[in-house]
């Protein structure tokens, strides 16, 4: 899963945003990856759309593009400080279109989610659109808080994944990527499987037992792939989103494939109300139809990392430049972290 390209995290002056950046520049640090920040915003509606601030002038691109600066520095100074240099980027337009663009160049983009409003919104708001549904590397999404507004408190180090498992190409791509992943970190890996309730079989042991023989031969492969990874295997009755969330609360990262339409897809992004990214109180990963998709069409094969799919230029992709900034004065990233996250230490 890892190779040459950085991790690509979204921000926007939101406090969920910079608790992202936190994450991506951890993860960053761990796996050896470079990190750029990209921040968005787009004309003349930025103000209500993109970022936090409020701004005297609607419409003044200078204005727009001094903010984008400050919100560089701060989230570079985030990076900084976990010993992680970040190169950044703004990017103009639609801030959708442009990070599906920018996802062929990066090994992973991490965007943080506050519930309305802002850059989350406009990545993960409609299946159209939506970032996870056809990204062509995977998406982690790290939550601000919870239902009730609580803060999310992020660990340093992952100790505990769950997956989603089903036999379609995503769920296994999400499998292989997850075990990986909780490999990398010395994690421990739990695989959940959800049996839809049907009238009459709901519970039934006979389909539990089918379940669980099924996912003893989806994992069988990953135990000689990682003879050292730890993994507990679990068939749960109903709702694949419900068991998902629920695992969110005692797990550090929850895996999920994506298939573009229906499957996993229906259930994150369907509903805001009901979908895993939206009720999950740890990060989701999520793995897209279009990164399963990419190499396979291409040489029947399912990519093993986004340095299989063809990589654009920078210069190529309409709205993005290149801005050197810096890092903001480390007072102001202990405001910020004691900010969204006071148990961090």
């Amino acid at each position: 899963m890892i190779n040459e390209k950085a991790i690509l995290v979204g921000v926007d002056g939101s406090h969920a945003s910079y608790k992202a950046t936190w994450w991506a520049a951890n993860f960053a640090k761990h796996a050896g990856l470079t990190l750029q920040i990209v921040c968005a915003y787009s004309l003349p509606s930025y103000a209500a759309v993109s970022f936090d601030a409020t701004y005297t002038a609607m419409g003044d691109d200078n204005a727009a593009h001094s903010d984008a600066q400050e919100i560089l520095s701060k989230a570079k100074a985030i990076a900084d400080e976990q010993g992680v240099e970040a190169a950044t980027l703004i990017v103009t337009g639609d801030p959708a279109s442009v990070f599906v663009e920018l996802s062929r160049n990066y090994n992973l983009i991490v965007i943080g989610n506050r519930g309305k409003g802002g850059l989350a919104e406009r990545l993960l708001g409609t299946t159209s659109s939506s970032l996870p549904a056809y990204a062509y590397c995977p998406i982690v999404v790290v939550p601000y808080t919870d239902d009730e507004g609580n803060l999310m408190h992020l660990n340093n180090t992952i100790t505990k994944v769950a997956v989603g498992s089903d036999e379609s190409k995503w769920g296994l791509k999400a499998l292989e990527i997850a075990a990986g992943f909780a490999d990398m970190w010395g994690a421990e890996l739990d695989v959940i499987s959800a049996v839809p309730k049907v009238q009459g079989v709901d519970g039934d042991k006979s389909v539990m037992d089918s379940y669980m023989e099924d996912l003893d031969v989806r994992v069988k492969p990953l135990l000689e792939a990682h003879p050292g990874l730890k993994i507990t295997k679990t068939v749960v009755p109903g709702n694949a989103v419900q068991a998902l969330t629920k695992a969110s609360y005692d797990h550090d990262v929850v895996v999920v494939g994506s298939r573009g339409r229906g499957g996993f897809t229906g259930l994150l992004l369907g509903s805001t109300s009901q979908g895993l990214i939206q009720h999950a109180v740890g990060p989701v990963y999520v793995v897209p139809r279009k990164y399963v998709e990419a190499a396979e069409s291409r040489l029947n094969t399912v990519p093993s990392s986004p340095a299989e799919v063809e990589p654009k230029p920078l210069e190529a992709i309409g709205g993005v430049e290149e801005l050197p900034v810096q890092a903001a004065e480390p007072e102001v990233v202990q405001q910020i972290e004691s900010t969204i996250d006071p148990e961090h230490k």
